[in-house]
């Protein structure tokens, strides 16, 4: 690894530990000619993944978006952000091992309300009304009829 001060590309592992995740692991180095430390993560490589957008547009998955999203969507409410990175995770995981290259965002945006179901009702409405484009009151009433349905089956 090259270091950051001096450029020379010799240094040895003082330290290694794996992150809380579980998904790098923090390498202290020191370089062998000035003798400086410097931090080094390592992670796996993953296969790139397209989102395809409803305007049939192509860019590179992005979960960072997803949890934009669900943080606004859970604005003002009582949801842990140890909930959303759970949920972010959970969707990040399933599209991995999906194995495809390529998913719409439809198909994204299906699992984000799956997702908020469960979690809080109300930012799950409120994610809905924007990715299903709800464009009148009755679209929204629609919605709300399907979710109280499901809660007196249940």
């Amino acid at each position: 690894m090259k270091c950051m001060y001096c450029g020379c590309i010799d240094s040895k592992v003082v330290d290694s530990r794996t992150s809380e995740d579980g998904t790098s692991i923090r390498r202290r180095r020191e370089c062998i000619n000035c003798g400086r430390r410097f931090t080094t993560y390592e992670t796996v490589e993953n296969t790139p993944i397209f989102v395809i957008k409803s305007g049939g547009a192509r860019q590179a998955f992005d979960p960072n978006k997803i949890k934009a999203g669900i943080i606004k969507a859970c604005e003002k409410r009582p949801v842990a952000a140890s909930e959303i990175d759970k949920l972010v995770a959970d969707i990040q995981k399933k599209i991995y091992n999906s194995l495809v290259q390529e998913i719409s965002s439809k198909e994204i945006g299906e699992m984000v309300c799956e997702g908020l179901k469960d979690i809080d009702e109300v930012a799950y409405v409120r994610f809905a009304s924007v990715y299903r484009s709800f464009t009148d009151t009755s679209s929204f009433m629609k919605e709300l009829e399907k979710m109280v349905k499901k809660d007196k089956k249940v």
